[in-house]
């Protein structure tokens, strides 16, 4: 993948925790009512998972759902299977009011990995990550820009923010990621 796709210059970085850039990763806008069985079908049909609760986000056999406000979820499938996607949910969604958009080329996503990547977070967000319970996503602020955050594991995490952005985000984290910088705030 050329750095002009991923827009991001590095790929990977080892501090206080593992970042790696995602690469190319579909990513799907669904808005509509969420709690409509003919919307539940849909993406339980793109990703197998189920719609997510309030601030959470679900995996299924094909993908992930997360939950991005009360009337808007992201569906995250492989790069390769957006444009089969989205016209599935289209038909499956004709005369609904509903709506599906291909963002993958205008997000970016990172990866973190470690014991310390609440901390790390915590100096860029403004958010309490003392409870964030593995499954919950939140959007929040890194720094000044908005970003999407959720927890895949024990010491697994994930970050999506607009592509345009990308470098900065992998920088700020970069950043605060460097040794020495521990905080010891979430132990």
């Amino acid at each position: 993948m050329s750095e002009a796709v991923s827009g991001l210059a590095q790929k990977s970085y080892s501090g206080l925790v593992e970042l790696a850039d995602a690469g190319l990763t579909g990513m799907i806008t669904l808005r509509g009512d969420l709690g409509a069985p003919v919307l539940s079908e849909a993406v339980k049909a793109a990703t197998g998972a189920a719609v997510p609760g309030v601030r959470r986000i679900e995996t299924g056999s094909s993908g992930q759902a997360a939950w991005m406000s009360p009337d808007e979820l992201l569906l995250i499938v492989p790069y390769d299977r957006v444009a089969a996607v989205v016209a599935g949910l289209e038909a499956a969604l004709a005369g609904e009011f509903a709506v599906a958009a291909d963002v993958s080329d205008a997000r970016a996503m990172v990866t973190m990995t470690g014991p310390l990547v609440r901390d790390m977070l915590a100096k860029i967000c403004p958010v309490d990550f003392q409870g964030f319970a593995v499954g919950e996503v939140r959007r929040t602020r890194a720094a000044q820009v908005p970003a999407a955050i959720w927890r895949e594991g024990e010491n697994s995490w994930s970050l999506v923010c607009f592509r345009s952005v990308g470098q900065y985000v992998w920088d700020l984290l970069a950043t605060v990621s460097k040794p020495g910088g521990e905080v010891g705030l979430y132990r």
